[in-house]
């Protein structure tokens, strides 16, 4: 089992050098000129290319991919093009945004799917498992951005409970702080847990026609104790699988509400630096959310061992 994980760590290093690569070779090929955004329409050629020495633009693309590389694996994210304020700092103070917002969204599915998925699962050919799978459907065919702008014009314009937009440092008010990211939260939670629902339900329903559940229903178990002792960690890798997807899904789905909400967090922040042509930044921030993805997907491989023991015995 040591080898196998120890080659599952030498794959993912693997997959995080190419997709540094594919990230540098991404950024490096979007249309525009920093430099020309930087001095505007105005500048005359020679200004451009003074600028572009001075930010080293004009050195070939594998040294400065080299540069790159070797500053992240010295805590060195470089320096905006833009502002000429440090990334590395920049980051880890949007994500005191981003990263409550991911986390309250990620409980927030749990908390709703899991239940609700099992109670779907169990009663799949009861009404109320029926009214659990319809309203799922309707939550996956939410946008997350709708629901959204559903949530703020119910709850902070309407009702006026919750503010519609902003944010509060926690430093400042940390309650003002969490009141601004519970409708983000709610929006991108419940979108998540819609579409979880409908996973958890089909694992349920799955491992209720095995065999095993079968015989330990026949040997006089109900079926909620048929289910606790052998079914649920039978259910939990599809779930599992799943779940790790969701999570990086909630990284794409806090760019768009942070938009929404005007959050100051790395969702908005790489829109900006995108539209700026702030190909720093941009790098950064793609190669964490995607360093963050390898990672995840990485946690759930190892967790498949822990669940299911016949896949630790045949590693």
């Amino acid at each position: 089992m040591g080898v196998q994980i120890l080659i599952r760590v030498a794959w993912l290093i693997v997959s995080l050098i190419a997709a540094s690569i594919l990230v540098f070779a991404v950024t490096n090929v979007l249309p525009g000129d920093v430099a020309a955004v930087i001095l505007g329409t105005s500048a005359t050629p020679e200004a451009l290319d003074t600028l572009r020495h001075q930010l080293g633009l004009d050195q070939p693309a594998w040294i400065r991919y080299v540069q790159w590389v070797g500053g992240m694996l010295h805590r060195d994210f470089g320096t905006s093009l833009l502002s000429h304020s440090a990334v590395g700092p920049l980051i880890v103070q949007k994500l005191s945004v981003s990263a409550p917002l991911a986390i309250a969204s990620a409980v927030i599915a749990l908390a709703l799917a899991l239940p609700m998925g099992v109670l779907a699962g169990v009663n799949y050919r009861k009404t109320s498992g029926a009214i659990i799978s319809a309203v799922s459907l309707l939550g996956i065919a939410i946008p997350t951005f709708w629901a959204g702008l559903l949530l703020a014009t119910i709850f902070a314009i309407q009702l006026k409970l919750l503010p519609a937009g902003g944010f509060v440092d926690w430093s400042d008010n940390p309650l003002g702080a969490a009141r601004s990211l519970i409708l983000p939260s709610l929006a991108l939670g419940l979108v998540q847990a819609a579409v979880l629902t409908r996973y958890v339900r089909s694992a349920i329903v799955d491992v209720q026609r095995e065999d095993f559940i079968r015989t330990a229903r026949a040997k006089g178990l109900t079926r909620w104790q048929a289910l606790r002792r052998h079914g649920f960690r039978y259910a939990a890798i599809p779930v599992v699988t799943i779940l790790g997807i969701q999570l990086t899904g909630l990284l794409v789905g806090a760019i768009v509400i942070e938009n929404v909400f005007v959050l100051p967090g790395l969702g908005r922040l790489l829109f900006q630096s995108v539209g700026n042509r702030d190909l720093i930044v941009v790098q950064d921030l793609v190669m964490l959310l995607t360093a963050v993805v390898l990672v995840v997907n990485f946690l759930v491989d190892l967790s498949y061992r822990l669940i299911d023991p016949r896949i630790r015995s045949s590693a």
